[in-house]
């Protein structure tokens, strides 16, 4: 059975073939066309390094079909990620590419480390920002659409 997955992609270090991060995104999202099959890709966006992170990161999500199981997905996800030259490190360290399993089809998941709806969706504006432009009316938790959480985040943001 297939299901839609959405991927938040992210880099900011430079790569060697990709250049500047967002080339490394753009490539990340061709691969992920080519190995799962894209449904479809937000923009680009540039944000604020988090944490320790140092660098401005370049963001988006793409959506892919597979029929892969959360497991097997992430698998092959940080499988990218090592092709990309990502090595583990530092929690907010810089990295070359993070590929994260924010939603999925399937509804709720959890199981050995892997939580769908990701954990921090609700609270990252460079993901609810990118998914509220291609899947604005993705039921995520309670009921709530993304573009409902992306809003209540944007406007908690402003009085802040």
């Amino acid at each position: 059975m297939n299901h839609l997955y959405a991927i938040a992609i992210g880099s900011n270090r430079p790569h060697g073939r990709h250049g500047r991060p967002t080339g490394v995104v753009e490539a990340a999202i061709a691969r992920l066309d080519r190995d799962f099959g894209l449904f479809d890709a937000s923009p680009i966006v540039l944000n604020a390094a988090h944490g320790g992170a140092g660098r401005d990161f370049a963001n988006a999500v793409a959506i892919v079909e597979s029929d892969l199981d959360p497991l097997e997905l992430l698998a092959q996800l940080k499988a990218v990620e090592g092709e990309f030259g990502r090595r583990r490190g530092r929690r907010w360290g810089a990295r070359v590419l993070d590929l994260d399993i924010v939603l999925w089809s399937g509804g709720k998941f959890r199981q050995r480390g892997l939580t769908i709806p990701h954990r921090a969706l609700a609270t990252r504006s460079f993901v609810l920002q990118p998914l509220a432009a291609i899947a604005p009316g993705w039921r995520v938790e309670g009921g709530l659409s993304v573009r409902h959480l992306a809003h209540r985040l944007a406007r908690r943001a402003r009085r802040g």
